[in-house]
């Protein structure tokens, strides 16, 4: 059970993983400390909840995961930022063969656009939720949480597709996109298409 200092469970946490985890992976770790070569790029959201390497039973090395509120990805711009530097990097230097776009239930950035929050008083967030303006301009209006998510899965990768190491490597074939929603109450992964129709990925 957790106790009432987190930091202090944290501590905990890293001597677990000491002790119990470490060893029995000490060979992986190893082999980690002379090579990075994931072959995903993951893109999530910065939400808590949303845990990239748990959610795909992902080992250390295999993905490079990129988290940002409401899993956005800024359109190639003059001025780089750090989303724009990441992806350059796993897809220019590392190579990355797929990049998962994946949005989530219950997405707090995605409800304050969805049901219209006023946000005058979180300038930094207000500001960062404007890479989302094409994802709303998508969605029908009337709040639905869900569908703005699905959306805005879809314009991220559209926002994506215009850095050039991304364009490149799609016009080479050597990199594949790929939309997700987690569900958190359900554990629930759907793949979207092009056109936003929802496949069940896992159940």
């Amino acid at each position: 059970m957790k106790g009432s200092d987190p930091v202090h469970d944290l501590a905990e946490g890293v001597a677990r993983f000491q002790r119990d985890v470490f060893p029995a992976k000490e060979g992986l770790f190893a082999r980690l400390a002379g090579q990075h070569s994931p072959h995903t790029l993951f893109i999530s959201c910065s939400d808590a909840r949303v845990v990239p390497e748990l959610i795909t039973g992902s080992e250390p090395g295999e993905l490079f995961v990129v988290r940002t509120a409401g899993n956005l990805v800024p359109a190639h711009g003059p001025c780089p930022d750090g989303v724009a530097a990441s992806v350059e990097y796993a897809v220019a230097v590392l190579g990355v063969r797929d990049v998962v776009v994946c949005g989530h239930s219950a997405c707090g950035a995605m409800t304050a656009l969805a049901r219209c929050h006023d946000l005058s008083g979180t300038q930094a967030i207000a500001g960062w939720l404007r890479h989302a303006d094409a994802s709303r301009a998508r969605a029908a209006r009337g709040g639905d949480v869900d569908a703005l998510v699905r959306h805005n899965v879809l314009a991220q990768l559209a926002n994506l597709a215009t850095h050039p190491s991304v364009a490149r490597a799609l016009a080479e074939r050597t990199l594949t996109p790929h939309g997700w929603v987690y569900d958190i109450p359900t554990g629930r992964v759907e793949v979207l298409t092009p056109t936003g129709d929802p496949a069940a990925l896992a159940s």
